[in-house]
């Protein structure tokens, strides 16, 4: 497996592309009496990575394989986990139809890019599939119709720690992938379901969605609004995802909501608010506070403060709203992300214990 140059970071492979591996096993042994071990599969940018089986079992009518996903240095939640797929001959002229298996989820609600009822087999690896069902059937004189009943262990455990039950995707995992490589802490999945929050949304008809950093500041937000659990977005850190995919899909109304640090950093004009990707400037904290009138006290004991909330609290006992400047600095660059699309913005923000301490 191949590491970033500049991380030194293992890139992995996705859910889609082990299924396809699978698939590919399952569908020549099927054929052949043989299981391909290890199998080898095209993905696009000319990879061909090799995948070595876990588990294979071979029965009149159907054969089955297995491959343990590597994640690579990703910390994702189907690392380790086995990605299963059980091959049995289609109708004549069906092609390939899918199947959710156990820890596959099914979907049930409409805006997802798949119909409800279907598999959560996303479209991409449906393509991957597809395309090597294709050419295991050229190779080895198949029709090509099959039905593929893709499974994943332990996946309705592990989709609770997923968005895959907001979505209304139940039952279990998603199997997802675009290019079959999954880039260490890239969050393309985290940032794919805030997506597909968001089509759900729309879907759904509703016209105000709120994106928070955290459990803290999503239950306050429904609290203050009743917005039911499909119209809250789990934005974590990925603020500019929100904003960027609600620019080209706009929603009426957007609330934005989060503790202090990470609001005052996006007000300073980050979108990717995690610690390790930008920093409080206190600097800045301070410039607002001086700005709004501050004594030199107060903006010299906030440019020196330990965290942001050592900030809130001291201009909370001079009686001073840095919550609603920082409020006021988020809701700016939200704006300007939005460039013009039909979205009003409103933003929360909210202390440990989920009380408001600023908004605007």
């Amino acid at each position: 497996m191949s590491r970033d140059g500049a991380a030194g970071l293992r890139h992995g492979w996705t859910t889609g592309a082990c299924a396809t591996a699978a698939t590919t096993a399952a569908y020549t042994a099927l054929l052949t009496g043989e299981f391909p071990d290890p199998v080898t599969i095209d993905l696009p940018h000319d990879r061909h990575p090799s995948f070595a089986l876990a588990t294979e079992s071979l029965e009149d009518g159907a054969a089955s394989a297995g491959v343990v996903k590597d994640a690579g240095d990703d910390p994702d939640v189907t690392h380790g986990a086995l990605v299963g797929v059980r091959v049995t001959p289609g109708e004549p002229g069906s092609g390939v139809v899918f199947r959710a298996g156990e820890g596959v989820g099914t979907v049930t609600k409409p805006g997802l890019p798949l119909a409800v009822g279907e598999p959560a087999i996303n479209p991409v690896p449906r393509q991957f599939i597809r395309a090597h069902v294709a050419a295991v059937a050229a190779r080895h004189g198949g029709s090509g119709d099959v039905v593929v009943e893709v499974s994943i262990e332990n996946g309705a455990e592990l989709a609770r720690r997923t968005w895959n039950p907001r979505l209304g995707i139940l039952g279990g995992l998603s199997v997802l992938g675009t290019t079959g490589v999954v880039v260490p802490y890239s969050c393309s999945s985290w940032i794919d379901s805030i997506r597909r929050g968001i089509d759900v949304a729309r879907a759904a008809g509703h016209e105000h969605v709120a994106g928070c950093t955290g459990s803290t500041s999503e239950k306050t937000v429904q609290e203050l609004y009743g917005l039911p659990e499909d119209a809250l977005l789990d934005m974590g850190d990925f603020a500019g995802a929100v904003l960027k995919y609600l620019r080209r899909h706009p929603v009426p109304r957007l609330t934005v909501a989060g503790g202090i640090g990470k609001l005052a950093k996006l007000a300073d004009g980050h979108l990717d608010l995690h610690s390790g990707r930008s920093q409080v400037s206190f600097d800045s904290l301070a410039a607002r506070v001086a700005s709004a009138g501050g004594s030199a006290g107060l903006v010299a004991g906030v440019r020196g403060a330990n965290t942001a909330l050592d900030a809130l609290r001291q201009c909370q006992d001079a009686g001073l709203p840095l919550g609603d400047l920082v409020a006021a600095g988020a809701r700016e660059t939200a704006l300007g992300v939005l460039r013009g699309s039909p979205v009003a913005v409103d933003v929360v923000v909210v202390d440990r214990a989920g009380v408001v301490v600023g908004q605007a």
